[in-house]
């Protein structure tokens, strides 16, 4: 028997997602105060959890510079003894890709209940709510949270819909992956261009303005000034996102917000490093100066925090 979910319950949901979705930003801000890279939040709260932390400082001092020359080595692809810009942010970006696809291969296993290599949509539903939520795609729920929460689910069903390709009951491991990250797969990206769109573009006109970037945002008439966050909003609207300065956000600008911009953090990232690490001014690191300054690579996204340390996929001299 499918069961929609009860007012209790869509509360409760609802609140804990806008509070994962509330850290998510306090936490990327903590990261990415400007002009300040915070190392011990990095080290702390991004190192992957108090297990690798505590894996992390068993390392002896030898073990640790073995391994991080073997990373270097590694990052060094066109082997001339040195790390660019170009060559620490193409691997940082690598090192997302691969943690993600990690993620969601271990996400696959728990949301695979009878283990036949297939994830079905009741056994989404099983493993992110308890029961299977089944809602009527044409009737909208008088209360609000309810309406709310119905249609995530509904996006979430049209997403898992599309991931499959096959048309099959379930979703195999590659379209799993393309669920849980469409913007790492082709054959997603025009659903999520489509979705933004719905969501966003209230007049229809196929771009997203200033207005419907920011939302349902009304300024309080007795307001001297718009609050903080809509300044920042504002700024980023314009200096990140419309590239041709036209006041709107066409397809490709759309996808540039809606998708993580990997490329641009890890190449702010890489800058970083460089600023950081380079004692001779050339605006390239050298082994040396990276084992000088090894506190600082290892709370970097250049080692995920310190994880490839742990993880032979990246260290091991063989691969």
């Amino acid at each position: 028997m499918r069961l929609g979910p009860g007012p209790v319950a869509l509360g409760l949901l609802l609140l804990l997602l806008f509070a994962a979705s509330a850290r998510a930003g306090q936490a990327e801000e903590l990261h990415r105060a400007p002009g300040e890279h915070r190392a011990e939040y990095d080290r702390e709260a991004l190192l992957g959890g108090q297990e690798e932390v505590d894996e992390y400082v068993k390392l002896d001092h030898e073990e640790q510079q073995k391994r991080l020359r073997s990373i270097i080595k590694k990052i060094d692809s066109d082997s001339d003894a040195f790390l660019t810009e170009s060559e620490l942010s193409q691997w940082i970006q690598n090192s997302f890709k691969y943690y993600a696809m990690q993620e969601a291969k271990q996400q696959f296993i728990e949301y695979d209940k009878n283990s036949d290599g297939t994830v079905t949509w009741d056994e989404y539903n099983i493993q992110m709510y308890d029961r299977v939520i089944d809602f009527d795609e044409n009737t909208a729920l008088d209360d609000a949270e309810e309406e709310s929460f119905r249609q995530l689910h509904l996006k979430d069903k049209k997403r898992f819909e599309k991931a499959n390709q096959d048309a099959d009951s379930g979703l195999n491991l590659e379209e799993f992956i393309a669920f849980e990250h469409p913007e790492e797969v082709d054959y997603m990206m025009e659903f999520v261009i489509q979705e933004a769109l719905e969501e966003h573009d209230k007049d229809g006109d196929g771009f997203v303005s200033l207005e419907e970037f920011l939302g349902d945002y009304r300024r309080d008439p007795t307001a001297s000034e718009a609050p903080e966050w809509i300044l920042v909003e504002k700024d980023r609207f314009v200096n990140d996102y419309d590239k041709d300065n036209n006041g709107r956000l066409d397809l490709q600008e759309l996808l540039s917000w809606v998708v993580p911009n990997n490329q641009g953090i890890a190449q702010e990232e890489a800058l970083h490093l460089i600023d950081e690490m380079d004692l001779n001014g050339d605006k390239k690191l050298s082994e040396e100066e990276i084992l000088e300054n090894q506190d600082l690579f290892l709370t970097s996204e250049a080692t995920d925090y310190g994880r490839q340390l742990h993880d032979d996929y990246f260290y091991h001299d063989e691969l």
